[in-house]
């Protein structure tokens, strides 16, 4: 049975941040991850100080991290192929060590970035090899495995991973340490048979993250079978953490009906 992790840049948003680990833990989850937390590449050592001392008093685990993926607001999905931007990313890459050193995280989540114009698609794409590649590298030694993320079309601006294929390939040419993030939405809405596909292609996975379509609401709100992906999963050997990375539909501890309760483990 799969062990569920809960994305709290999207559940619990009805308050700040730091203060939703807590209510994670409240509602049974053992473990939490987020998206980049801070508003720049570079957050102050007291805000990094903060953020791991909420986690400790919260008893929760951090399973799951992003790097800065540029401003989410405004659009932006990541830095790695940005040739102007490489400079911000090492510097981040400094602050994630100094957390997943601190927290124990082992999963962080590289977004790849959009297509810039005027730039060669080959030149981001050398480019984003080398960053993943670096990204690998800076964080092997405390276990981290880097992960590439597929995002849907026509919502992630000129985002080039859209597909599972995509992705593998861009894993592949990273090398060791970068795995696939298998997001069941993002690879639903573009076409993927996530069912099949999670069993066929489960040695590239390094992480699962579910939410269901259209929408983007929790397992049950949408089309997407999620009793027989579980099932795969379980049959596939899958051991790492499912994330919970959807927008509840309702306060999100009314919509955690549909988790499956295994006696004697996390969500």
């Amino acid at each position: 049975m799969p062990r569920f992790t809960a994305n709290v840049s999207l559940l619990f948003s009805e308050v700040p941040l730091l203060e939703r680990f807590a209510l994670a833990r409240a509602a049974g989850f053992e473990a939490v991850e987020c998206w980049w937390p801070f508003a720049t590449h570079q957050p102050s050592l007291a805000q990094v100080g903060a953020f791991v001392d909420a986690l400790d008093a919260a008893e929760v685990r951090l399973t799951g991290l992003n790097l800065f993926a540029g401003d989410m607001p405004a659009g932006e999905r990541g830095i790695v192929s940005h040739p102007d931007r490489t400079g911000e990313l090492r510097e981040n890459l400094d602050v994630v060590r100094t957390l997943v050193e601190a927290t124990g995280c082992d999963r962080v989540n590289a977004l790849y970035g959009q297509r810039l114009p005027g730039i060669p698609a080959h030149v981001q794409d050398d480019l984003a090899a080398r960053n993943l590649r670096l990204a690998a590298d800076t964080l092997a030694t405390a276990g981290v495995t880097v992960l590439v993320e597929p995002l849907t079309s026509g919502e992630n601006g000129d985002y080039p991973v859209r597909t599972l294929d995509e992705a593998l390939a861009v894993a592949a040419r990273a090398g060791d340490g970068v795995a696939v993030l298998f997001d069941a939405y993002h690879l639903h809405n573009n076409g993927s048979d996530v069912v099949a596909d999670i069993a066929r292609h489960i040695d590239a996975v390094g992480h699962v993250q579910v939410a269901d379509s259209p929408g983007r609401g929790e397992p049950g709100s949408g089309t997407i079978d999620f009793d027989a992906f579980f099932r795969a999963l379980d049959a596939a050997g899958y051991a790492g953490w499912v994330g919970c990375e959807y927008r509840p539909t309702a306060p999100t501890t009314e919509t955690l009906d549909w988790l499956p309760r295994p006696a004697g483990s996390g969500r």
